[in-house]
């Protein structure tokens, strides 16, 4: 039996169809969102948050493998106890879970915000490591300490690896976590960025956990990336393949500042998160580029699929299902 924790997020889910579909029987958890997948002789899921170790232990009962999805994206201030803990506490109780039902082999999802991304003209590698210099955000330091649970883990002989995506891109929820980018560019925002960050399909992460899950490869992290690619060419990618609107209007770094201070008064007259805050904005101006060779050096046969053909996939599927 294999368990997926956040089964319910972007990534969580495409894991499970693509375990499923490959005969595994699969156990997954979640908290708030229950999934969409509907239970069958080789698929269970059950309501566990990872902070509370009794229910966790419960679910780990006769586990063999054990896919580390759950956690919380956020960059508003406002989150930052809730990131910590479950980005750090939350990821201890999984690997000590996994450590005491004795697993097969862990494989963690953590971030390229953990690898420090702001490196101005240097490409970033799994050499690297997150500082106070080389990263804006609680987020990349929450990932990064709970990268220091697994690794605390593996000293204890957890056989794990951890993974370090860039952007990834599916078609979830177009209302929640990256796939708000399609939704923006739907509804023809008109400005962009110059910065440069780097995007992979969900399906690719799901198939390099796997393919990792059942190598031998172990106390390993990778960078999973497609392409480093602007902001701006990326949402004239998705407008092209909605047949919307190009964005053309530039975020100079004044607008950005003027935004996220506004953004940041309104948020606090009301319960919504601020569009923009200092941390997002400053990341969407910076240019960033990451090195995804270790991964296909680890994994010859891998190839990532053609960031523009996943963006042409992703944007008939939200608009097919917008239609409906």
């Amino acid at each position: 039996m294999i368990l997926v924790t956040g089964g319910a997020g972007l990534l969580g889910n495409v894991l499970i169809n693509k375990l499923l579909s490959d005969g595994e029987n699969v156990r997954a958890i979640y908290n708030n969102t229950p999934l969409a997948i509907q239970p069958s002789s080789n698929f269970e899921c059950c309501k566990c948050d990872i902070l509370d170790v009794v229910t966790l232990e419960d679910a780990m009962q006769d586990i063999s493998e054990v896919y580390h999805c759950a956690g919380l994206v956020s960059f508003n201030p406002k989150d930052e106890k809730k990131i910590y803990s479950i980005n750090v506490e939350g990821t201890a109780n999984v690997v000590n879970a996994a450590i005491n039902a004795s697993v097969r082999k862990f494989v963690h999802v953590s971030s390229v915000a953990a690898l420090g991304r702001i490196r101005p003209g240097e490409m970033i590698d799994e050499t690297m490591v997150w500082t106070e210099e080389t990263s804006n955000s609680k987020y990349g330091h929450s990932k990064y300490l709970g990268e220091m649970e697994v690794w605390r883990g593996v000293a204890e002989g957890l056989d794990a690896v951890v993974i370090n995506p860039s952007i990834i891109l599916g078609a979830g929820n177009w209302n929640e976590g990256s796939t708000k980018i399609f939704k923006s560019v739907y509804d023809e925002f008109p400005w962009y960025t110059e910065g440069t960050t780097g995007f992979v399909d969900a399906e690719d992460v799901a198939s390099a956990m796997i393919q990792l899950m059942k190598s031998d490869i172990s106390a390993e992290k990778f960078i999973l990336s497609a392409e480093n690619i602007s902001y701006k060419d990326m949402f004239t990618m998705m407008a092209k393949a909605f047949g919307k609107k190009v964005p053309s209007n530039k975020v100079t770094p004044f607008i950005a500042t003027v935004t996220w201070r506004l953004e940041s008064f309104k948020s606090k007259f009301t319960d919504a998160s601020p569009l923009l805050t200092k941390k997002t904005a400053h990341t969407a101006m910076t240019k960033v580029a990451y090195d995804n060779r270790k991964l296909l050096k680890a994994i010859p046969d891998f190839r990532y699929k053609k960031i523009e053909n996943t963006v042409a996939d992703i944007c008939k599927k939200l608009m097919l299902a917008s239609n409906q």
